[in-house]
C-alpha cells in the first residue's frame, strides 16, 4: 500500500495521540471528518495501525526494573531459534526481544518489579530453556529517553 502525505500525517498524530477525536485529526490533517475516518479504516484494514495501546507508569505499580538481556545458543538452527523464540513470548515480563547478529544471538528487555523477581526470571526461565549457552544481564540505571513515536519520513510530512 501506497502512503502519501495526509497519510504520514494521520500516523504521526495518532502515535502522539491514540485517542484523539476523528474530528480532532481531520483538523490536524486537513482533511473533512468522513474521509480522514475513511483513510484511517483503511490504515487500519491494511495493517498499518496494528493496535492502540495505554503507556501506563510502571514505577507506580512497582515494576521499576529493567534488564537487558544477551543470549548466545548453543546453535542458531531454525528449530532452535523457533523454540527459543515460542517460549520467550510466552513470558509476560519480557518486552521486546530481537534476533541479532554479532556475539549474541538475542537482545531481549524485561521489566520486572525487584532484583530478586529477575534473579528467579533468570534462573527459572532463561537459564533454563533448551540450548541456552551464554547469558549477559546488564541493569539500567536511569532511563535517558525513550521513544513511543515511529520516526516517518521528513520529506513526506512537509509534502
Amino acid at each position: 500500500m501506497k502512503l502519501d502525505h495526509i497519510d504520514h500525517k494521520i500516523l504521526k498524530h495518532l502515535q502522539e495521540n491514540a485517542r484523539i477525536t476523528n474530528a480532532e485529526l481531520a483538523e490536524k490533517v486537513g482533511l473533512s471528518p468522513t474521509p480522514c475516518l475513511r483513510r484511517l479504516r483503511r490504515l487500519e484494514a491494511d495493517g498499518i495501525i496494528k493496535g492502540y495501546h495505554t503507556e501506563i507508569n510502571r514505577e507506580a505499580l512497582g515494576v521499576n526494573v529493567t534488564v537487558l538481556i544477551l543470549v548466545k545458543l548453543e546453535r542458531e538452527d531454525d528449530a532452535t531459534l523457533r523454540e527459543f523464540e515460542a517460549a520467550i513470548k510466552k513470558r509476560p515480563e519480557v518486552m521486546e526481544c530481537y534476533l541479532v547478529t554479532g556475539k549474541f544471538d538475542y537482545f531481549i528487555r524485561v521489566v520486572i518489579p525487584t532484583l530478586a523477581a529477575y534473579e528467579s526470571f533468570l534462573s527459572e526461565t532463561i537459564l533454563r530453556m533448551p540450548k541456552v549457552a551464554t547469558v549477559e544481564s546488564s541493569f539500567t540505571l536511569r532511563e535517558v529517553e525513550r521513544k513511543v513515536v515511529t520516526p516517518l519520513p521528513d520529506s513526506v510530512l512537509r509534502g
